[in-house]
């Protein structure tokens, strides 16, 4: 076979399991989909929930709560740690086609957006129960409950338009904030509904006996968890060219390899995740920042002394090369971040294709001496010299060259789709963020 030949694509059959309508995040969002029509169905026909003129509105009520507490707790960051450490705990001796599978971890995020949209399905049913017997002149329905739940409804389906890929892709900022700040009234209107509702049908009952009571106590420790490690901390901002902001941190805290850190300038309005860079034996760690938009223009033009962290180091889709016993890291522009941390611990070997801007000009001698260093066998491809590379076509010639088991790509969500897609539909595992809401 030709170095510059791609292998064929593997049967229709297989690469419809490997379409992007049915990666393992939609795939969750699916079967959380399907479980709750089973219960609908079953509410329906079996249990009789919306018969005789009336509604089984304690029943629903905790099904959506326990589905919106399932979506919530999936984003608590030491649930997704220990996710990633059972997944990335099985030993590289064990097949590559477990293995494969182990590393799609990082589509939790499926579980997250299935429960919620699906919880506000069972909401608006149990929101319809309440006025359907409000206004039959049930009893155990005050007026104050139809005002709660009805402001409820509102800010839930308000929180999924705006969470919406093409919404979210449009109006970050708003999404952003209908999240936490809808979020959080929500969350409040929550406790208010279940006193209201505790002190109308079970009076006397202490709320310690109410299983709402303790699915919105986990809920509120979940959401509550990360803003109580907020901080201003000192930063160190090298700016080796006016594209990227080379940061250094050093506030008691040295992530792992493969986590993320949240930035702020404005902790209720906006955070942005970056991938952290601790290096060996040294405390603190790097973020690579580059210019991608209003705040890190923003950012890199002004240099901030200090900045808002919250929440602990969270691991996302680098954290998975442990489970290979080689893997490509495919990277274009400040991409190259998250990818430094695993190049310079060299815990699973690796070889680096990497495509930017004028490399030294960018990102300064020092970074890519660094990487360099650690990566002899390097593919760095100057963009501003040579054009746009086919980086499925590289990273598929790394693999072969040096006999690695998997790709993982670092990039926008374009390219991470075209690499990621092109290697699975040909047999051969590849990773790259999802952008999930």
């Amino acid at each position: 076979m030709n170095a510059n030949t791609l292998p064929p694509k593997k049967s229709l059959l297989y690469r419809l399991g490997k379409h992007p309508l049915l990666i393992p995040y939609h795939r969750l969002f699916l079967i959380v989909v399907l479980i709750n029509s089973y219960i609908a169905y079953r509410g329906l026909v079996d249990w009789k929930w919306f018969e005789n003129n009336a509604f089984s509105l304690e029943a629903i009520g905790k099904i959506a709560l326990l589905n919106f507490t399932i979506g919530i707790i999936m984003r608590q960051q030491y649930l997704i740690n220990m996710l990633f450490a059972i997944a990335t705990s099985i030993p590289k001796s064990w097949p590559l086609s477990i293995r494969r599978v182990a590393a799609k971890v990082y589509h939790f995020g499926g579980l997250h957006s299935g429960s919620t949209t699906v919880g506000t399905l069972w909401y608006a049913a149990f929101v319809f129960g309440v006025y359907h017997q409000y206004l039959n002149g049930a009893s155990g329905i005050p007026l104050s409950l139809v005002v709660v739940t009805s402001a409820i409804i509102s800010l839930l389906v308000l929180i999924l338009i705006f969470a919406l890929p093409k919404m979210r892709a449009k109006r970050h900022n708003s999404f952003e904030i209908t999240h936490r700040i809808g979020g959080w009234t929500v969350l409040a209107l929550f406790w208010i509904q279940m006193l209201l509702i505790a002190n109308a049908n079970h009076p006397g009952t202490p709320l310690v006996f109410l299983v709402d009571f303790w699915a919105l106590c986990l809920i509120t420790t979940s959401v509550a968890l990360p803003w109580l490690r907020l901080r201003k901390v000192a930063i160190d901002i090298e700016r080796p060219s006016n594209h990227v902001a080379l940061t250094s941190f050093n506030y008691g805290v040295t992530p792992f390899a493969g986590s993320s850190t949240s930035l702020s300038r404005n902790p209720l309005l906006e955070w942005h995740a970056f991938a952290n860079v601790p290096t060996p034996d040294k405390d603190g760690f790097r973020l690579t920042i580059s210019r991608a938009g209003d705040w890190t223009g923003k950012f890199i033009n002004e240099r901030p002394e200090k900045i808002w962290v919250k929440g602990i180091p969270t691991a996302g889709v680098g954290n998975i090369d442990k489970l290979f016993n080689k893997v490509i890291w495919v990277a274009t522009g400040s991409g190259i971040g998250p990818c430094i941390p695993h190049l310079l611990l060299n815990k699973t070997p690796s070889v680096l294709v990497w495509a930017t801007r004028n490399p030294e000009k960018t990102y300064g001698n020092d970074l890519l001496t660094e990487i360099k260093n650690v990566q002899p066998n390097a593919v760095i491809w100057d963009t501003d010299a040579h054009g746009k590379p086919d980086l499925v076509t590289l990273a598929y010639q790394a693999l072969q060259e040096h006999q690695a088991e998997a790709v993982i790509c670092i990039s926008n969500q374009k390219l991470t789709q075209q690499v990621v897609h092109q290697m699975e539909y040909r047999g051969i595992p590849a990773y790259g963020a999802i952008w999930d809401s």
